[in-house]
């Protein structure tokens, strides 16, 4: 039975899946998102280019591959357009699910606005948009991609949800537009991604029906997933593996080799418990070696060690066959490198994720650093440090490091 490999994050997003996934596509006829918004964002390098990519999936780089973009998106057509300017001939490469709820302009306006009102209490989201859109989605108040075929009714049922919502709207000083121009709006949105919306559910049945090599991929990463992350401080999707069946219209049968993707340390971006973020000259220096600043925001990210009890949470959470160990080359010249191993709670020793991680504090085993891994192709290539720190590691989160990347490189790629 032919099954669909799956790509999954491990900690709080930003792990580096875009290349992993741009490296696996080189062998796979589809590439497929199943969950997330372009609050998301991979940074591919190839050779001398560097693309930012948000809602279309990485396979892109592939020009053999065809990609899916899953019902568990939550799509802004806007976003959307500008990327796709990205890339040439997209037709019959670029599929979009007719299921996908879209993320409208004022959605954006109404997540910025809770943010503000939220003050000091706030979650620190991307201001994208994605929470109220996933929210009306939930709240069965949604709109999804096939409804773009008719730009009228589309409109008209805008305007009613604004009607019916206006005292939002006037608590929140967001300005609503007329049906006019929404008409307008959406007749530009068909124009250009009519051509690519299906059902992608029939697409990608009928792919494996046939034997197609199918990759999965989502976005944000284990930490941040609506269930299973550190509530509240989470994104609005399911990011765990599960999320790909309900994300794409699959079965758990259909899915096949899971890889998880996790940094050599770790980083978080907004708010909420981070145990293992180092506040002094360590955490700063991760950041500016490992050019830490957000690809869909800007914004600088918390940066500090890796965390094996979240890790063994993720692993266990997403049935992992093999981690993707990425920007060992960051951790380049540290004398001494901390992995955190359990939490203190209350004067207690804890070995798991609990339901809180507030007040946890890092409880952390040394091990001596290398001089230099960048570029390092073989695993025979790396310093015996960088040997040991991986091979323990293993031991701690019980998953082989499968591949190991030192450099942004394509090609700096170590398969185990």
């Amino acid at each position: 039975m032919n099954r669909a490999d799956l790509i999954v994050g491990l900690q709080w997003g930003d792990e580096g899946k875009g290349k992993i996934v741009d490296h696996m596509a080189q062998t796979h006829d589809y590439v497929c998102r199943f969950a997330g918004g372009h609050n998301a964002g991979h940074t591919i390098v190839v050779g001398d280019k560097k693309y930012a990519l948000h809602l279309i999936p990485s396979g892109v780089l592939n020009p053999k591959a065809k990609n899916i973009v899953g019902n568990g998106v939550v799509l802004s057509p806007v976003d959307f357009i500008q990327e796709m300017e990205q890339f040439e001939d997209l037709e019959g490469r670029l599929f979009i699910s007719d299921k996908a709820h879209l993320l409208l302009p004022y959605h954006a306006l109404i997540d910025q606005a809770k943010e503000r009102l939220k003050g000091d209490k706030a979650i620190g989201t991307t201001g994208k948009g994605i929470g109220p859109a996933y929210g009306d989605k939930v709240a069965r108040v949604g709109h999804r991609v096939g409804e773009l075929h008719n730009p009228d009714k589309l409109a008209s049922k805008i305007v009613e949800y604004f009607e019916q919502n206006r005292y939002i709207f006037d608590i929140m000083e967001v300005e609503v537009p007329t049906k006019a121009f929404l008409v307008h709006e959406i007749e530009e949105y068909r124009r250009i991604l009519g051509p690519h919306i299906t059902d992608t559910t029939q697409l990608i049945w009928k792919a494996l029906d046939e034997g197609a090599k199918i990759l999965l991929e989502g976005a944000q990463g284990t930490m941040l997933d609506i269930d299973h992350g550190t509530y509240p401080y989470v994104t609005s999707s399911t990011t765990v593996s599960a999320g790909a069946c309900s994300g794409l219209g699959l079965n758990p049968k259909d899915l096949g080799k899971i890889t998880g993707i996790a940094k050599a340390y770790c980083t978080r971006v907004g708010n909420g418990p981070f145990p293992s973020e180092d506040h002094g000259e360590a955490g700063e220096r991760l950041r500016q070696n490992g050019h830490e600043f957000g690809t869909t925001t800007g914004r600088p990210r918390r940066c500090g060690w890796f965390d094996a009890v979240a890790m063994r949470h993720a692993v266990r959470v997403n049935g992992v066959d093999q981690i993707a160990l990425m920007k060992l080359d960051v951790l380049d010249g540290f004398e001494e490198i901390k992995v955190c191993v359990a939490y203190e709670i209350d004067g207690k020793e804890v070995d798991y994720v609990p339901y809180d991680l507030e007040t946890a504090k890092p409880i952390y085993k040394s091990f001596k650093g290398w001089d230099k891994t960048e570029g390092a192709r073989s695993f025979e290539e790396l310093p015996k440090e960088a040997k040991a720190y991986i091979q323990a590691l293993e031991e701690m989160v019980s998953c082989k490091m499968g591949i190991i990347s030192t450099s942004p490189e394509r090609e700096d790629t170590i398969l185990r």
